[in-house]
């Protein structure tokens, strides 16, 4: 039985089967990552692998200009990234972040579920409001370098809304773990991790529908031969859209971009409307056909597979972790049926979020030079290829040659020169 305040009790065969089934689905995870990525491409052109060499693909100015760029804001980041763990280790392991949840949650009667509801809105806000000074730097810095086009307004408004929508998602979550946990002392985090695997399934048809909405709006794209071209290149890909979009892009930016999202009939291309009027449709189709990529090799579903596992095993490890009496009585808890425990809650959530980065990046560099190589053999246009690549790391400011720890940490994507290199190689290899 749980005590009045939802501890539940703390036998050693329940953590070891919480750390077992966390093992467990662990392991599964690391298998899945290793069987569905694209560890190799392409095979060894004739003549060796084509050297990756930024000054090959762009010029000293554009060069000097994204690494000036990303000198700005890098130092920036890494504060915002230390500082918003920082507050977060502060409220999930002293008793302030108890304190937030039982303040907040007074007026209301001071109740469990106002304390997880509110106590994860207060702490959320929290966080943001501490690195809220790095991110005023960041957009001046994207001014300063005219890739930001928002007033002051519109940004303010975009971070309300992220933050909006990141406390309400959180403090939802938390609330159901709370409530299995009153609920199922022993077996709480079984039941989490079953619902964490099951919203991240839904999160990931739901997005293109609820999140994208919130920040842009969509059009049609006019018909007319872009239109034409792009609806027949989803054809030949074998993934049909339902529709051609265009993003209100330019109100916020001026890179360049363009996606696929939705799933099925909603499934649709959108493009960015800074890319209409500054590169030529063969490019645009480029940019298209590497998105449809994602969509061939159903890159959304891998990713949902192992955001699902993912969620199951961080979950089970909570329920071990959060029957460790030390960690419990640093954060004020009682036990994870405690609305208390929203502040350690968030914080382990935060450390599994950061110390999953590195994994997550390593498996979306390979992913996407697979929509790279679908983009080369669906459009057999290897100029226009390389010719959007330029256009979109100048236009974007991708650092060409970051370093090594960054790129290992924080890349998600391959840079320019070794996405140029890639198309180099293919255009070796099929001898064109």
């Amino acid at each position: 039985m749980s005590t009045a305040s939802g501890a539940p009790p703390d036998p050693r065969s329940t953590r070891r089967l919480a750390l077992l089934v966390a093992a467990v689905l662990g392991a599964a995870l690391v298998g899945v990552i290793v069987v569905a990525t694209p560890w190799q491409l392409l095979p060894v052109p004739p003549g060796g692998r084509t050297p990756v060499d930024p000054a090959a693909v762009f010029t000293a100015d554009q060069i000097a200009r994204a690494e000036a760029f990303a000198a700005a804001l890098r130092p920036a980041s890494l504060t915002s990234l230390v500082l918003g763990l920082a507050v977060s280790a502060v409220l999930g392991l002293t008793r302030a972040g108890a304190a937030v949840a039982r303040a907040l949650a007074r007026p209301l009667g001071g109740g469990w579920v106002w304390q997880v509801l509110l106590g994860a809105v207060g702490i959320t806000v929290i966080g943001r409001l501490a690195t809220l000074p790095l991110s005023v730097y960041g957009e001046v810095v994207r001014h300063r370098y005219g890739l930001s086009t928002r007033g002051w307004g519109l940004w303010a408004r975009d971070v309300a809304t992220s933050t909006a929508i990141s406390a309400g998602l959180t403090a939802l979550g938390l609330l159901a773990i709370v409530a299995l946990a009153r609920r199922a002392p022993r077996t709480w985090w079984a039941w989490a991790g079953g619902a964490a695997a099951a919203l991240v399934v839904v999160g990931s048809f739901l997005y293109p529908l609820v999140i994208e909405p919130a920040f842009n709006q969509f059009e049609s794209m006019p018909a007319g031969p872009l239109r034409t071209e792009l609806l027949e290149l989803a054809e030949r890909s074998g993934t049909p859209v339902d529709d051609v979009l265009v993003a209100d892009a330019s109100r916020r930016t001026t890179a360049l971009n363009a996606y696929v999202s939705g799933f099925g009939s909603t499934r649709r291309i959108v493009v960015y409307d800074t890319l209409l009027d500054r590169l030529p449709d063969e490019q645009i189709e480029s940019i298209a056909a590497h998105e449809l990529g994602h969509v061939a090799n159903d890159d959304v579903l891998t990713g949902t597979l192992i955001g699902a596992l993912g969620a199951g095993a961080g979950t089970a490890l909570l329920g071990w972790l959060l029957t460790a009496t030390p960690l419990l009585r640093r954060a004020g808890a009682s036990g994870p049926g405690d609305g208390q425990v929203v502040g350690l809650l968030m914080l382990l959530v935060a450390v599994g979020t950061l110390v999953s980065t590195p994994v997550q990046n390593l498996v979306s560099r390979h992913i996407e030079a697979r929509a790279d190589l679908h983009a080369l053999d669906l459009t057999e246009d290897p100029g226009s290829f390389t010719g959007v690549q330029r256009s979109l790391g100048a236009a974007n400011l991708n650092d060409p040659d970051p370093p090594a720890a960054w790129l290992w940490f924080f890349g998600s994507h391959p840079t320019v020169p070794q996405r140029i290199a890639f198309a180099e190689d293919w255009v070796a290899v099929h001898g064109r």
